[in-house]
């Protein structure tokens, strides 16, 4: 490891299980202290804390709901007052639905939306909001290679995801030079949004159907976050990193 970020403080959204858990170990690695969301996963965010301080590494986990605007707001303020300031924002937290449009109830399209949509746009406000005072910083929104070209059954979170590649877009030159602002459009990654529990066997298939054919790795993701973070991508705002495995080729 070169230490490329040491000094700097991340603070990554969804970080206790799958890419945001991987994006968080390998930014500890590279010497940033981190702090990480979670809602539900408790354990796991605790097993991420372990292994990072374990290795030597500084993060903290908060409790937070991303669609709450109160908790947007928190999680930002706890990762300023525990680290002393805000390097570095990864907007990761995300969920899916698999369901065909007849059969999706308006309960589905503001459940999604609220964590992919609504929870991007305000814990990024709020970060920009601090970063504009400080001077400067990194935003990576994950998005989805579904965002690029839709999927039946799938048109809720392709939306949300297609929406969060424009709001990068749109904050990358509201706040350019001083505040980077990139995107992520992983193709299928093995985590457990690919479960069976949150896709169906047909479509859990045809994810491998790809010309790398076989699903990505979490560490594969961290390593263009890890990019986008640290020195080697300082000209680089508006844009999105694709390992998707040749799902997308735009």
């Amino acid at each position: 490891m070169t230490g490329i970020l040491a000094g700097k403080t991340a603070l990554v959204t969804g970080g206790a299980r799958g890419i945001g858990a991987a994006i968080a170990k390998a930014f500890a690695a590279e010497g940033a202290a981190v702090a990480v969301t979670y809602h539900e996963h408790g354990a796991e965010a605790s097993a991420v804390v372990a292994d990072i301080v374990a290795a030597g590494g500084r993060i903290a986990a908060v409790k937070a709901d991303v669609a709450s605007e109160e908790d947007a707001a928190h999680s930002v303020r706890e990762t300023v007052n525990r680290f002393g300031g805000l390097d570095i924002l990864v907007n990761n937290a995300g969920v899916i639905l698999e369901k065909p449009l007849l059969e999706t109830t308006m309960a589905d399209f503001d459940w999604l939306m609220s964590i992919n949509l609504r929870g991007t746009f305000m814990t990024g406000r709020e970060a920009i909001r601090h970063m504009a005072k400080a001077g400067g910083g990194r935003v990576i929104n994950i998005a989805s290679d579904l965002g690029y070209f839709g999927r039946e059954q799938f048109s809720v979170y392709c939306a949300s995801k297609a929406a969060i590649l424009n709001l990068t877009k749109s904050w990358a030159k509201e706040f350019a030079p001083r505040i980077l602002v990139n995107a992520i459009c992983p193709g299928p990654i093995d985590t457990d949004m690919l479960d069976l529990a949150n896709m169906s066997p047909e479509w859990r298939a045809k994810e491998e159907m790809i010309p790398m054919a076989r699903v990505g790795r979490p560490v594969e993701v961290a390593a263009a976050a890890l990019f986008l973070a640290g020195p080697g991508a300082s000209f680089m705002t508006g844009q999105t990193l694709d390992p998707n495995g040749g799902s997308v080729m735009p």
